[in-house]
């Protein structure tokens, strides 16, 4: 009943899908589209601008956790099913091409990368293993097992912005333990990182440990010039891991529910996951700005389209709900947005012009907010 009243609001002008989006990226091919992997076994191109979604990537009849682009070009898509495979299409002809085929469990995870000269895939499973691909033969590379302390199933891989050369990339992995790891790759040798107690300078560390379980997401600020490493955590929180301090924590965000998807521009820190709600945090102050309310389901992924300038970043939540819903970050904007909330919550009701006959409200989308403003 709850999401029912909720359901029909237009709030980040929904584009309604058939079906439940798991996660998305930027197509690098379109700079107003996204990739979104979705529960129907499916990869489809959704156009922001227009919200036009009739490209489709199909193969698998099982789910789909993950997506990537890469190879040659940036002419190929890459999907983890839960079939335990990785799907790939021509962006173009959409025909299938290559599966890789390995993991005995969900692949939950993909990063497209290069190394030494080869494009490599990398995926991570609910089979708590990781493994690198060389994308021209089809071939695996490597099989990466924490030898320490146990790995769970991989929940997000990011490769490090920061490389110490052409030979080797450095790894970050999160699973459904707590433990964040780091892997140096190159394409004849793999091993793990260790790292150093921020507590204790000079002592080893096994892996990077600020969370207390389930890391879901893992993003490099890019936007900032020490590339630190921001998280995503079942525990509540999202956190800024620093670079200099060794990774551990220089900023906390508490959400409160289960964060399944953290974004990031110059000014804004945006949280999203099973509560719903879309939070923007003020990065100078730490303080929540502005709580978009829209989504009537858990929120899966958050990203940031980038306008020309700074201001003209869109953000772009998928949830469970099964829409794609954008927003706008201009600090203007969401200014409207939160007073509008607080009229609505003092139950305000906006005088309406005789001239903007558009702006009227329906007998049914009263009957809707009413429903939604005795649950607030």
């Amino acid at each position: 009943q709850r999401q029912a009243a909720k359901a029909g609001n237009q709030n980040g002008n929904p584009i309604t899908l058939k079906t439940k989006p798991l996660a998305a990226i930027l197509d690098p091919n379109s700079t107003s589209s996204l990739l979104v992997a979705e529960s129907s076994g499916s990869v489809r191109r959704v156009n922001i601008e227009t919200g036009e979604a009739k490209t489709v990537y199909r193969g698998p009849s099982a789910p789909v956790t993950c997506v990537a682009v890469g190879g040659p070009g940036m002419q190929t898509i890459f999907a983890g099913s839960w079939d335990k495979d990785i799907w790939t299409w021509d962006v173009s002809s959409k025909a299938p091409g290559r599966k890789f085929s390995g993991h005995s469990d969900f692949v939950k995870a993909i990063v497209y990368t290069k190394l030494g000269g080869k494009d490599i895939l990398i995926s991570g499973g609910a089979d708590k293993k990781i493994m690198v691909w060389d994308i021209a033969t089809g071939s695996r590379l490597h099989v990466l097992q924490d030898q320490t302390v146990s790995m769970m199933a991989v929940q997000h891989l990011v490769v490090d912005p920061v490389q110490p050369g052409a030979d080797e990339i450095i790894l970050v992995s999160a699973s459904s333990d707590p433990h964040i790891r780091r892997w140096r790759i190159r394409l004849d040798s793999v091993e793990q990182v260790t790292e150093t107690s921020p507590e204790e300078p000079g002592v080893a560390r096994h892996a990077i440990l600020e969370h207390e379980t389930t890391v879901y997401r893992l993003m490099f600020d890019v936007e900032g010039d020490e590339l630190d490493l921001w998280t995503a955590s079942g525990d509540g929180t999202a956190k800024c891991l620093s670079r200099v301090k060794a990774f551990a924590v220089d900023e906390r965000i508490d959400h409160g529910d289960h964060v399944r998807a953290v974004a990031l521009t110059d000014q804004w820190a945006i949280t999203a996951g099973r509560d719903e709600d879309i939070k923007i945090w003020d990065r100078a102050s730490g303080e929540l700005y502005c709580t978009l309310e829209g989504h009537y389901d858990e929120v899966t992924d958050l990203v940031i389209m980038k306008g020309s300038t700074g201001a003209d970043n869109l953000l772009v939540s998928v949830s469970l709900d099964g829409t794609v819903r954008s927003w706008p970050l201009k600090k203007s904007d969401l200014d409207i947005i939160v007073q509008e909330q607080l009229e609505k919550a003092k139950g305000v009701e906006k005088e309406i012009s005789g001239v903007d006959a558009q702006g009227l409200v329906t007998a049914e989308e009263e009957a809707e907010l009413a429903a939604l403003m005795d649950e607030v």
